[in-house]
């Protein structure tokens, strides 16, 4: 699937390389196992074919790591990224996610989410170290984007330049988060802060389902009850219920 025979865009390629690459660097990193029928699909929208792929992990303080890669016929092609936090640690919501089509990146985005009203001081600090790299087009965010943090990037990277500083600002990003894992302690199942982080992931995922343009295009190219089940248990499931 990532063959540029394929015509995927250099930009998914690379970005779906540098993240495995990088959740090698994740503390306790391991397989999460993915359902057969998800981890590789294949349909057809518009007379077009349209093939998924899907792969999972997990590790110590990251409850999921998510990385979906999909192509339509010979144009559009997409990267879905997020990482989402075990409620018991202090940690954001990694999420990256690039729209391209016929040579052109429509959307580039990338950013470390709060799961509360802000993010914790010490990826603060580790967001505030980095280097500020500079796109000629700023994108505007979709109204469910209030979830984003302050240093989200929304771009339309115009060059080959602006694609690898794209690259490299999700980079900086999958770095502070690394950071943040191996220093991060857990906190009791029944902790308020627990709780409080629990029910903060809970609503980034109902606005995450927002996105009426994603289950659009699977309910079309699959059926309602299929888009359904593959939003509800694969792209945002909810955290599991505090016991």
């Amino acid at each position: 699937m990532s063959s540029p025979a394929l015509g995927i865009h250099p930009l998914v390629d690379a970005l779906a390389d540098r993240i495995r690459q990088q959740w090698q660097t994740l503390p306790d990193l391991e397989p999460l196992a993915v359902d057969p029928e998800l981890e590789a699909i294949s349909g057809s929208l518009d007379g077009e074919d349209l093939f998924i792929r899907n792969e999972l992990r997990r590790c110590r303080g990251l409850r999921k790591l998510h990385l979906e890669t999909a192509r339509l016929g010979a144009g559009l092609q997409i990267l879905h990224c997020v990482f989402f936090p075990d409620p018991q640690y202090d940690l954001p919501v990694f999420g990256a996610d690039i729209v391209a089509g016929r040579g052109v990146v429509s959307a580039a985005i990338v950013d470390l989410s709060p799961v509360t009203g802000a993010l914790p001081e010490a990826v603060t600090r580790l967001l505030d170290a980095l280097p500020v790299r500079q796109f000629s087009q700023e994108r505007e965010l979709p109204e469910w984007g209030t979830i984003f943090s302050p240093y989200v990037r929304f771009v339309r990277p115009a060059d080959a330049a602006e694609e690898e500083a794209f690259i490299a600002v999700v980079s900086d990003f999958l770095a502070a988060l690394a950071e943040a894992c191996r220093s991060a302690e857990p906190q009791p199942i029944d902790h308020p802060d627990t709780v409080r982080r629990h029910q903060g992931q809970l609503s980034y995922c109902q606005q995450q389902k927002r996105n009426d343009k994603t289950r659009r295009v699977l309910e079309k190219a699959f059926n309602p009850e299929w888009a359904d089940r593959y939003i509800e248990d694969l792209l945002f499931d909810d955290p599991l219920p505090l016991a």
